[in-house]
């Protein structure tokens, strides 16, 4: 629940800043008659979300064991190439995020109204499919097959907080480090998204497409009970298993130590310093003549 928490507050945080940067953006441009035509697009971004993640959980029920294992495996392994796409995109381009939105949105209001749509249905769109698809991999990860509505629970109070923190920043009644928290969140992510890749691992060796099922890397489940609130609490966090497959160790460490490594050299830089102009030379003014 907690990592779920963090997924929705991260990626719902993200979603959340597109959609208050174009509404300040026209609200102070004096476009206000443009706000419901971007809510359309908005709603309909929310919409296409929502259906995308009710097709991943209802759509593959009915199959057999087999081929639904080879499903979640697959998507899991999908969200995490999506999610380690969008870490490393907002990395670069948190600083000029708001300038890039800006320069779209004019252009979308050049070519009128549909376009406003079109454009706010993108950006919002994207991010929206993103989440529901990485949340979805991580709620199966968490939860496994039981169904259990803790992930669930905790990805809506994640997205929650990050409509109201988002509202909170648009009002300025808060103020955070933008940079900062993707920082932090990023490096977290990293470690979740590589419990879900392992997931996915083990999903298609139990689908028989990979082999390795039953050749444990290790089995610490004496030591790390699963039913204990540490081994929950593992498991809810960073998709931890007691019993690890050596294809699924390989794929986490394979996975975490370059990611990790680039991640850190990105996000954590220092921005560049701006560059300090010189003071203009002064100029000798003539004496006034007597």
């Amino acid at each position: 629940m907690v990592a779920n928490y963090l997924i929705g507050l991260r990626e719902g945080l993200e979603a959340a800043l597109v959609v208050s940067i174009l509404v300040a953006y026209l609200v102070r441009t004096g476009r206000r008659d443009l706000l419901p035509v971007l809510w359309v697009g908005v709603g309909i971004a929310v919409a296409a979300s929502l259906a995308f993640g009710a097709i991943l959980t209802f759509g593959p029920q009915g199959l057999s064991f087999e081929a639904q294992e080879a499903i979640g495996g697959t998507l899991s392994i999908v969200a995490v190439g999506l999610i380690t796409w969008m870490i490393f995109w907002m990395a670069r381009t948190a600083r000029h995020l708001k300038s890039d939105l800006q320069h779209k949105l004019d252009d979308a209001v050049a070519a009128g109204k549909r376009a406003v749509v079109v454009m706010a249905l993108l950006a919002v769109g994207r991010e929206g499919l993103e989440t529901a698809l990485f949340l979805w991999a991580g709620a199966q990860a968490t939860s496994g097959r039981s169904g259990t509505t803790g992930p669930l629970v905790g990805a809506a109070l994640g997205l929650a907080s990050a409509v109201v923190l988002a509202w909170l920043l648009y009002k300025g009644a808060v103020k955070i480090d933008l940079r900062l928290f993707f920082g932090w969140t990023g490096t977290f992510l990293v470690l979740v998204a590589a419990g879900v890749l392992s997931y996915g691992v083990h999903d298609l060796q139990e689908a028989g497409i990979l082999p390795g099922l039953h050749t444990l890397a290790f089995d610490v489940s004496s030591t790390v009970p699963p039913t204990s609130w540490y081994g929950t609490l593992a498991k809810g966090v960073f998709n931890f298993t007691p019993a690890t497959t050596w294809l699924q160790a390989v794929a986490w460490v394979a996975y975490v130590v370059p990611t990790m490594f680039f991640f850190v050299r990105i996000a954590w830089a220092k921005p560049p310093a701006r560059p300090v102009q010189a003071a203009a030379p002064a100029v000798p003014v003539a004496a006034p003549a007597r």
